[in-house]
């Protein structure tokens, strides 16, 4: 699967999901139904999607026993972004707006002026009120955009501006036209880009997302500059290194969670007893007791695998004066005394051992001391998981802006410790 193709078409968590599914299917991974029973054997190698924004994937090693230690990795689907309303056409003038949210923790101001483009899930009308049909749609062209307001207009910009989401951040969609309706002008778009009925569509979750390609940039193009880094970089090494290893014994399972940036609080999310019911239908299909499961757990390990903050070169300050990460220096352990990452010193030990075992360099960050910084999925799984748990990343900048900055070599540091990880 090569990297840039991959955060091309990424542009939301459903297209997350059916690139993850695409991917395993052609790696020999079987689709499993979330609701029908899970059948695994020993050396097989599954998948189950989550609600269309989440993937399960895991192999089972042909020498496995219950007791065996499970190796579980997570990461999430979702980014900060904007998110279309229910009633989503909006006019000024003779202008045509859309009517939006914001979506988790933007950059607000790395939207501006940019072409951005549409994507999601559309509910159609189905045969019976239980069975809408569900498709997927990605408008794939600059649809989009949300201009600033000109300087002449507001000389005290460049000394910053609170922007107002309901005001500022609508997009501009076109001109109203004497043929468009102008309760329905959105509605009429989405139905004949999807070639169906307006009156057929009955909801949808739609993204705007930033329509510019995902590139290499530097000097000698050490860097990956594209939208959705946090966290398309971490699905991506995680896919890879689950289909390259497979472990004769235990289980090794990789997690895509969706609604990471908004606190994880779904069905879909970290924060759910998901995990811990699907373990429990796996186990209990290979015979093995709950006893068994918690066993596995006692002796696993979990890794946390998201974003970490790379230092910036002109805000040095805002870091911690020596636990700081450089790109293309390796991948980043996280450290938060309060657990805002999880982390064990055991555990850290491991990953470390584990990291020169594999050849791969690696960094330890901690926040500036007055900075309280993010969190994870890594505290939140594991308080559902009793698991050894930690978070590691691959380190970037501009994290939470419309287009983010990574390392290449990062990208494939972290590969090969996944890797190593599942083996």
């Amino acid at each position: 699967m090569e990297l840039l193709k991959y955060l091309n078409e990424a542009v939301t968590p459903y297209h997350s999901v059916e690139l993850a599914a695409a991917f395993l299917q052609e790696a020999g991974f079987a689709e499993q139904k979330l609701e029908e029973p899970l059948l695994p054997e020993r050396g097989g190698a599954y998948f189950v999607r989550i609600y269309g924004t989440g993937i399960a994937a895991y192999t089972v090693g042909r020498e496995f026993a219950a007791g065996d230690a499970l190796h579980i990795a997570a990461a999430h689907t979702d980014y900060p972004c904007l998110r279309v309303k229910p009633r989503a056409e909006l006019t000024a003038g003779e202008y045509k707006r859309l009517n939006v949210e914001v979506y988790g923790g933007a950059i607000l101001n790395t939207w501006f002026d940019r072409p951005l483009s549409l994507a999601g899930r559309v509910a159609l009308r189905g045969e019976n009120a239980y069975t809408p049909r569900l498709r997927t749609v990605d408008f794939k062209r600059p649809l989009l955009t949300v201009p600033n307001l000109a300087i002449h207009m507001n000389r005290e910009v460049n000394k910053g501006v609170e922007y107002k989401p309901q005001r500022d951040l609508l997009p501009l969609l076109g001109i109203m036209g004497e043929e468009d309706a102008k309760e329905s002008y959105f509605v009429d778009l989405l139905a004949n880009e999807m070639k169906v009925q307006s009156k057929d569509i009955l909801d949808f979750d739609l993204s705007v997302y930033c329509a510019e390609p995902a590139c290499l940039l530097g000097a000698d193009e050490e860097f990956i500059s594209a939208p959705r880094l946090d966290n398309q970089l971490s699905c991506y090494a995680l896919l890879n290194a689950l289909c390259d290893a497979r472990h004769q014994k235990g289980i090794s399972m990789v997690l895509l969670y969706d609604h990471e940036e908004i606190g994880s609080r779904s069905k879909q999310g970290a924060d759910s007893a998901l995990t811990a019911g699907l373990l429990e239908r796996i186990y209990e299909a290979l015979g093995a007791e709950r006893q068994d499961l918690r066993q596995a757990m006692a002796k696993g390990i979990l890794l946390s695998v998201d974003a970490a903050h790379a230092l910036h070169p002109g805000r040095q300050e805002s870091y911690d004066p020596v636990n700081r990460a450089v790109i293309n220096k390796g991948v980043v352990l996280k450290i938060n005394t309060s657990q805002r990452y999880a982390f064990d010193t055991e555990t850290v030990a491991i990953i470390q051992m584990l990291c020169e075992e594999a050849g791969v360099p690696y960094q330890k960050f901690a926040n500036h001391g007055d900075v309280a910084g993010g969190s994870t999925l890594g505290p939140i799984i594991s308080s559902w998981l009793p698991m050894r748990a930690i978070d590691i990343g691959v380190p970037m900048l501009a994290m939470h802006s419309a287009r983010e900055l990574a390392g290449g070599k990062d990208i494939g540091y972290l590969k090969q410790l996944l890797t190593a990880f599942f083996c």
